[in-house]
């Protein structure tokens, strides 16, 4: 069996379209799982004309999911940092503010799409930021830092059901530490910046946390933890998302680059952070706000 998930900001989700999807593709009964915001409903096959109404729904700004139905309420969650839990890419607002942003949101931008080798283009934004102040952290977190919408609320709700939450970010320990803390995840993992006499040296330590080292992390916790790829889901919006994204058994490309969506079953454009519970059958009602 699988189940169908409609999605969509709140107030935005027109039940009677969800009602005539479900009639049209022979659907059992809609639950709801939010009032005019979330509702899924349960189907045998998968329609032939999935990919033709996903696309007639982004129109409409509704998110539009399949996915089985079995184990649907994941133990572990891995989830990328920037642009993806927080609203802006680190990196980008840390070169902005020593001057250099130009040329590093450049670089990123690329990186992102795939056309740049990950630890290279790491490795040559950092170059760029030689010198800077090690206080300058410290100001992009206070004043250019701002928190994905529903992200307490994923990690406290996934936590209270028993699950395990890990910040895996290809940025810096400087930034994951505080936004894991915030957030409240269980854990975090990211690479770190070489600082000596308070300034940054513009290198980074090895080995780099990159694509494949996302997908180890995975690979680390499901085995430190007993559990399986069944029971993972991994969110993330860019290129080194991509192996962790398809590893895990739910992979949310949330808000992502069209490179990455365009490989990725699962896509959130509309939701925010609290589609990843919606998607794993959570009601709103049962939500942990912190």
């Amino acid at each position: 069996m699988y189940v169908t998930s409609l999605i969509a900001q709140a107030g935005m989700l027109d039940a009677t379209l969800v009602e005539n999807l479900r009639n049209a593709w022979g659907g059992g009964i809609v639950e709801w799982l939010a009032p005019d915001e979330a509702a899924e409903f349960q189907l045998e096959v998968r329609p032939s004309n999935f990919d033709k109404v996903w696309t007639d729904l982004q129109a409409m700004e509704v998110d539009l999911a399949l996915q089985y139905s079995k184990n649907r309420r994941k133990k572990l969650l891995i989830a990328d940092m920037d642009s993806t839990m927080i609203a802006q890419e680190c990196i980008d607002e840390l070169a902005d503010v020593a001057g250099v942003g130009e040329d590093v949101r450049e670089i990123t931008r690329r990186a992102m799409n795939g056309e740049f080798d990950f630890p290279q283009a790491l490795r040559e934004r950092v170059a760029l930021m030689k010198d800077v102040a090690e206080t300058t952290i410290e100001t992009v977190l206070s004043e250019r830092i701002s928190y994905v919408l529903g992200g307490e609320t994923l990690i406290a709700t996934m936590k209270a059901a028993g699950a395990y939450t890990a910040l895996v970010s290809g940025g810096f320990t400087a930034f994951s530490q505080t936004v894991a803390e915030t957030l409240g995840f269980d854990e975090h993992r990211a690479n770190r910046l070489i600082i000596e006499e308070g300034r940054l040296t513009g290198a980074v330590a090895d080995p780099i946390l990159g694509r494949e080292a996302k997908v180890e992390a995975l690979e680390d916790l499901t085995q430190k933890l007993s559990l399986r790829d069944e029971d993972v889901i991994a969110v993330g919006d860019g290129a080194n998302d991509l192996g962790m994204l398809k590893r895990a058994d739910l992979g949310v490309a949330l808000h992502a680059k069209p490179a990455v969506a365009a490989e990725c079953d699962v896509k959130i454009n509309f939701g925010d952070l609290t589609a990843l519970l919606y998607l794993q059958g959570y009601h709103k009602d049962a939500f942990v706000t912190p």
